[in-house]
């Protein structure tokens, strides 16, 4: 089975956090998840996140703390998320590149979205982060 490292962004804005869709048709196609990507081999996880918010969403971030992990096995695919506090570069504005939709979501909204499996576990913790600010 394949493994994949993955860095997920929480970008927080007025109490509200960045969700995206994944394309339809694809693994996991038309389901919500944080934005992000695979770490490359050799890659720091921070690192890793600013390339891909920059390539899914044409804007940069502050990456911050490590909120969590979590592990997960699809049928084809072993995923180890790492979901990193993020913040916008000031002036920035994401734009929906490697998505098929972005969304600002409060807290008691997130359990209302098809999130993908891996994301799952994070989502009680990025809400208390959000209620918490």
């Amino acid at each position: 089975m394949r493994s994949v490292r993955v860095v997920a962004a929480v970008i927080r804005r007025g109490g509200r956090v960045l969700v995206t869709r994944r394309f339809p048709g694809g693994p996991r196609g038309g389901q919500w998840e944080f934005p992000g990507g695979k770490v490359e081999p050799g890659e720091p996880e921070p690192d890793a996140l600013r390339r891909e918010i920059s390539e899914e969403l044409a804007c940069e971030v502050a990456v911050g703390e490590l909120l969590c992990r979590a592990r997960h096995r699809y049928p084809d695919l072993e995923v180890e998320l790492a979901f990193y506090d993020c913040a916008l570069a000031a002036g920035a504005e994401p734009r929906c590149l490697g998505a098929d939709a972005l969304e600002w979501s409060g807290p008691d909204a997130l359990p209302t979205y098809d999130f993908c499996e891996a994301d799952l576990p994070a989502l009680p913790v990025i809400a208390a982060r959000l209620r918490a600010t």
